[in-house]
């Protein structure tokens, strides 16, 4: 009967960690806890030196695995190794955090895996500690994410890309700078789907309400697709604000589908640049004329303002702007580790 009633207990299991990045190593051990426990906890351990936050680390395993308890260790200890002093502060934060919890089963792969279950009075799980079913580690992960990319969900490595896009009026060599870019630092670039779209579906110059939502709709998906094969940087020439003003321009409104797009993009780059009209104009049949883009350029940083979002401003040569966002990059350490 007690064998019996031991089987038929409630399971609690708790995983900790920093995952910074969360990668398949990590789900294994998630994995196989799920399977054999009632209810699983992952406990992420804060960490002032990293460059990528706790509630973004938190929100990868959250969108991964939504049925399991995720919980933000603030003001978590820092110290690591096995001195009597550490382990009794480690084991202190566990059980400060969990409350009244009773954890009847303790998942880890590291040799900590054995005090902190004995601390918790838990089964110690230890799962795949020599790396034979996965062969990584967040070290090699934070060295070249990009090499060891398939060791990472894409909704962790879509994160781990910097998000750079290129703003301005037309003919400010937003296309051409992106390009140049992306070859630059050996990655991707996004070219405007609108100028694409446009081509294709203009009449009298103009586009429909519903183009516009359409062209700034199909800019997203492909950008999107795009982060997921970039390496370090994804280079955007235009984002949803410019159809937003270009559908202002043209018809005085916009849909609502795409105004919310708009304030959608207000956080999904990580850094912005504008292109200045410091170049000369390219007075191709399609576009409206010099003073047109002066008007249009005044348009988009009146409205950046309004969004109080920053941005640098690029001048000069490609060869100039090209060290002048290299600097940027470089000194806001945007690579994110």
């Amino acid at each position: 009967m007690k064998n019996l009633h031991m089987r038929n207990e409630y399971k609690i299991g708790l995983t900790l960690g920093k995952y910074a990045p969360f990668h398949k190593g990590h789900q294994f051990v998630i994995e196989t806890a799920i399977k054999e426990v009632d209810e699983l906890i992952v406990l992420i351990y804060d960490d002032p030196i990293l460059n990528i936050p706790l509630t973004t680390r938190a929100s990868w395993i959250r969108k991964i695995y939504p049925n399991i308890t995720v919980i933000e260790g603030v003001n978590s200890p820092n110290d690591s190794g096995y001195t009597p002093e550490i382990m009794k502060i480690q084991e202190d934060y566990v059980s400060s955090i969990l409350g009244n919890r009773n954890i009847s089963h303790f998942y880890s792969s590291e040799p900590y895996g054995e005090h902190i279950s004995k601390s918790l009075k838990a089964i110690n799980r230890q799962v795949d500690v020599s790396r034979i079913s996965v062969p990584i580690s967040a070290t090699e992960i934070r060295k070249d994410p990009f090499k060891n990319k398939e060791f990472l969900d894409p909704i962790v490595y879509k994160d781990l890309i910097t998000k750079v896009v290129l703003l301005g009026a037309p003919s400010t060599g937003k296309t051409t700078l992106a390009e140049k870019l992306a070859s630059h630092f050996n990655t991707q670039w996004m070219p405007e789907y609108g100028r694409e779209y446009w081509e294709n579906h203009q009449v009298n110059k103009r586009l429909t309400l519903e183009d516009l939502l359409k062209i700034a709709e199909i800019h997203l998906e492909r950008e999107d697709a795009l982060v997921l094969q970039s390496d370090r940087f994804l280079f955007s020439d235009t984002n949803a604000i410019t159809t937003y003003l270009f559908s202002l321009d043209y018809h005085g409104s916009a849909l609502e589908e795409l105004e919310n797009l708009a304030k959608l993009a207000e956080s999904r780059h990580d850094i912005i640049f504008v292109c200045d009209t410091d170049i000369p104009y390219d007075d191709t049949w399609d576009r409206s004329g010099d003073v047109k883009r002066k008007t249009f350029q005044q348009k988009i940083i009146e409205d950046l303002n309004t969004r109080n979002l920053h941005y640098y401003m690029l001048k000069g040569s490609v060869e100039e702007r090209i060290e002048q966002v290299s600097n940027v990059l470089s000194a806001r350490e945007y690579s994110k580790f």
